[in-house]
C-alpha cells in the first residue's frame, strides 16, 4: 500500500494521507521522549509524502502540540493538514497536588471535560499558539464521554452529548462555514455515541480509536455504513489496539491502555499464527487491514522516534497475499464481511 496516497475528507476539499501520523508518542505516553526525537519523527514523515498529523491539547497537557508547533514551525504549513480537538480544558495542577496520567513527565496540567463556548473559543486559541499556526484544518470535539467506555462503563455512563451539540458544536459549525476550518468531526473511543452525533449534526469525519480493527470489527454493521451514506470519513486511531497488534501477544502486552485479558491474548495469538504461515508481520496485517473499507480515509499510528515511523511505513507497504485475508475469515478471525485491502 501507499502512504502517501490521498484521501478526501467527507465531502470537503481537504485531501489527508491515508497514513498520517498521531500525536500521542509527542505527548510522552506511557514513556517520555526528548523534543529532538518528535522533531526527526516529523522530518521523516513529511520526508516520507504524509501530509496529515493529529493531536490533541490533552496529549501531555499541551506537549504534544507545543512539540508538533515546534517540529512544523521548520516546514511549509500550507503543505500539512493538522487536527486537533477541543472538550478538555488543561487546568493548573494547585501547589503540591498530583494527578495519575498516561503521559510521562507531562507540564503541570489536569484535565477537565468542559464544552462551553468559552472553553471551545480559548482552547482553540491555546492549540494555536501552542501550534504556532494561524490555522486548524479539522477540529474535532474530543471525548465526550470522558474516555470512560475504555474502563468498561455503558456507553451513555458519562455523557456531554447535549452540551457539546448544544455549545460547542455551533462555534466549530461556524468556524467551517466562515472557511476557517476546513473540517469538524469527534474523536472517541466507541462508536455507538459517534452514530448519534452523525444524527445530530453535520460532520465531515470521526476519528474513531481501537473500535475497527484488525481485531474488532463489531463498528462494520451499522456504523460504517451510515458513515459511508453521510459522507464521514473514518479516521482510525490506534490500529494496534494501544499496542498488541504491534508486539504481538506477549505477558504484559497493552489492549485498551491496559494489560490485555486472556481473551484478547489468545485471539491476537491465533492471529499470529495465520500471520506466521503466510510470512505476513502482525503489524502489517494491523496497519493495513482499517483502509480495506472504503469508509477509512486513514489510519494514524503514533511513532516515537523517526526509526519507528520507518518501520511502520515499511509493515504498511508490505505485500499481504488475498490467501492470507481469506484464512483469518475462515478461521473467524476476522468478519465475513471485513472489505480486505487489495
Amino acid at each position: 500500500m501507499q502512504p502517501e496516497k490521498r484521501n478526501q475528507v467527507g465531502a470537503t476539499t481537504l485531501q489527508i494521507t491515508q497514513f498520517g501520523v498521531g500525536g500521542t508518542a509527542f505527548g510522552n505516553i506511557y514513556n517520555a521522549i526528548e523534543d529532538s526525537q518528535a522533531n526527526a519523527t516529523v522530518d521523516a514523515a513529511l520526508a516520507a509524502g504524509l501530509n496529515y498529523f493529529d493531536t490533541a491539547p490533552l496529549y501531555g497537557f499541551g506537549l504534544s502540540e507545543s512539540r508538533l508547533g515546534q517540529a512544523l514551525a521548520r516546514h511549509d504549513r500550507s503543505q500539512v493538514v493538522i487536527s486537533t480537538k477541543v472538550g478538555w480544558r488543561l487546568a493548573p495542577l494547585a501547589p503540591g497536588e498530583t494527578h495519575e496520567s498516561l503521559f510521562a513527565d507531562s507540564p503541570r496540567f489536569r484535565q477537565v471535560m468542559d464544552y462551553s463556548r468559552d472553553a471551545t473559543l480559548r482552547s482553540i486559541e491555546a492549540s494555536l499558539k501552542r501550534l504556532q499556526t494561524d490555522r486548524i484544518d479539522i477540529l474535532l470535539m474530543h471525548d465526550p464521554d470522558e474516555g470512560s467506555t475504555n474502563d468498561g462503563k455503558p456507553f451513555y455512563a458519562v455523557s456531554h452529548f447535549v452540551q457539546a451539540m448544544k455549545e460547542s458544536y455551533p462555534v466549530l459549525d461556524d468556524l467551517r462555514r466562515q472557511g476557517v476550518v476546513k473540517a469538524i468531526g469527534l474523536g472517541m473511543n466507541q462508536w455507538q455515541m459517534l452514530y448519534d452525533f452523525a444524527h445530530a449534526g453535520d460532520f465531515d469525519c470521526f476519528l474513531l480509536a481501537g473500535r475497527y480493527t484488525l481485531l474488532e470489527q463489531i463498528p462494520l454493521e451499522r456504523f460504517l455504513p451510515m458513515c459511508q451514506k453521510k459522507q464521514i470519513s473514518i479516521i482510525i486511531g490506534g490500529p494496534y489496539n494501544s499496542g498488541i497488534l504491534a508486539t504481538g501477544a506477549k505477558p504484559g502486552a497493552y489492549y485498551n491502555y491496559e494489560p490485555a485479558p486472556p481473551d484478547i491474548l489468545d485471539r491476537v495469538s491465533r492471529i499470529e499464527a495465520v500471520c506466521a504461515r503466510h510470512h505476513v508481520p502482525l503489524p502489517a496485517a494491523a496497519l493495513q487491514f482499517p483502509l480495506g473499507h472504503p469508509a477509512v480515509a486513514a489510519i494514524i499510528p503514533g511513532a516515537r522516534s523517526a526509526d519507528e515511523l520507518q518501520a511502520n511505513l515499511a509493515y504498511f507497504r508490505h505485500a499481504i497475499p488475498a490467501d492470507f485475508w481469506a484464512e483469518l475469515k475462515h478461521l473467524t478471525l476476522i468478519h465475513a464481511d471485513a472489505p480486505v485491502p487489495t
